[in-house]
């Protein structure tokens, strides 16, 4: 028996969850985007991140007495009231497992995930959801594709192109996937100031170049990737190409039908969204010739000891239960992020990145890592002297929450001559006040360690 599912164009998670008659939401009340829609438009129509504070109840703690200032948002944002609620509401009112059943609570918990899938085809400006796959993230994305392409396409004397800018989840599965088709990674180098060199990888775009696999934004050094330039680098070079967007999304508009690549990952919990969701796109033509790389329930159309039929896209590369509740609160989290609109975040971080980095400077001995034309709002840095740990482990005493090390991205750190940096990475939360102390305890770590 083939099993049946919602249509693929679905409403949004939003509009599926007011057609639930007695959902225990309170009719008369704002939706929660709405709410952050007036929040982020104070007098004079500016962007006021003091007012976009109060949505997130994590910013008012404090840390060794201190009060939190959050810059580690390259590794995980943190999470507005919206998806808070969203969440909790499903789980207290529309709890199911989804696809399989035919009562009530199923049927709403099926609208409400497949209203998510919509939802993030939309933020995409993806062409269908046939080609939308929930994943735990970028990193089950890109080993989804690793693994079901390098068994379908990757031949031996193959190649993989990837940057040296990658992260180790766009290196590693590729890795994986060379050793055990026989192909060969190959790696487009970079410049002093964190680029890759457009001519290098384009020139290593060759005849045996299977796909390459490029990160939209660095998450190291912020540096943004010309992935247009290098989409149609690919593609005249007959190969195909996965973007990994885990740090573009939340930044800036991405429209995969101007894009034109043939995959794309993001992972929800670095845009305001769970852990343990986000999304791959695949060209479906494409995805359709890809094997299932997992077995189980919901990617099947009926199983018999002789022969498996496998289940039609996406559902044939999402085995098992999903993580519904994550879906939801992801959803949630595209409408919080939209309702303020991208351009207007871009535009706020870009004026507070340039701040931070002219304050940065002004310290003796500081060092910004990673100087390209186009940045995000990440600062990677280095101070003479000192221990990229032990400054994070000074600055988490003033309250102040950096990232220090490697960054999953070593082979960035062994171009630079460095163990690691620290890192600042900024949101639509963070204001200049919370740059100016973060200066005042890179300061007086100087001042502790130099002792």
């Amino acid at each position: 028996m083939v099993i049946q599912h919602e249509p693929r164009d679905a409403p949004s998670v939003h509009a599926a969850a007011e057609t639930l008659e007695g959902s225990g939401r309170d009719a008369s009340a704002e939706s929660a985007a709405n709410r952050d829609a007036t929040a982020a438009e104070p007098p004079g129509g500016g962007f006021d991140p003091e007012v976009i504070r109060q949505d997130f109840p994590v910013l008012g703690r404090k840390v060794h007495g201190k009060p939190l200032v959050y810059l580690d948002n390259a590794a995980t944002t943190q999470k507005p009231l919206s998806v808070l609620e969203a969440m909790d509401r499903f789980y207290r009112n529309d709890y199911a497992n989804v696809h399989r059943g035919v009562h009530e609570l199923s049927e709403r918990a099926n609208l409400l995930y497949e209203g998510a899938r919509e939802r993030v085809r939309r933020f995409l400006s993806a062409e269908s959801t046939e080609g939308l796959v929930f994943t735990r993230g970028a990193t089950e994305g890109i080993n989804l594709v690793a693994y079901a392409y390098g068994e379908a396409f990757l031949r031996e004397g193959d190649e993989v192109l990837v940057t040296a800018l990658e992260h180790h989840s766009n290196i590693v599965p590729w890795q994986m996937a060379c050793e055990r088709r026989g192909a060969r990674l190959v790696a487009a180098p970079i410049d002093e100031r964190g680029q890759v060199i457009p001519g290098e990888f384009e020139r290593l775009l060759g005849p045996r170049t299977r796909l390459a696999a490029v990160a939209h934004v660095s998450n190291a050094l912020g540096t943004v990737n010309d992935v247009s330039r290098m989409a149609r680098a690919a593609r005249a070079a007959g190969a195909h190409l996965l973007i990994d967007g885990a740090q573009a999304v939340a930044h800036q508009r991405v429209d995969l039908r101007e894009l034109d690549c043939d995959f794309y990952v993001f992972s929800g919990h670095k845009l305001y969204g769970p852990t343990g969701i986000g999304a791959l796109y695949g060209r479906p033509g494409l995805l359709e010739q890809l094997p299932p790389w997992q077995g189980g329930g919901d990617m099947i159309s009926s199983v018999r000891f002789e022969r498996t039929e496998y289940n039609e896209l996406p559902f044939r590369f999402e085995a098992g239960t999903p993580n519904i509740a994550g879906a939801v609160g992801l959803a949630a989290a595209l409408d919080y992020i939209e309702t303020i609109g991208l351009e207007r975040i871009a535009e706020y971080e870009k004026a507070l990145m340039e701040y931070a980095t002219s304050r940065l400077e002004e310290i003796p001995g500081l060092r910004i890592v990673g100087t390209a034309e186009r940045k995000s709002a990440v600062i990677s840095f280095t101070i003479e002297g000192t221990h990229p740990s032990d400054l994070g482990t000074l600055l988490d005493l003033e309250g102040v929450a950096i990232r220090s090390g490697h960054h999953c991205a070593q082979p960035v750190m062994d171009f630079f001559g460095l163990p690691g940096t620290a890192r600042a990475s900024f949101a639509l939360y963070n204001t200049r006040e919370e740059v100016d102390a973060l200066v005042r305890a890179l300061e007086k770590a100087v001042e502790m360690l130099r002792v």
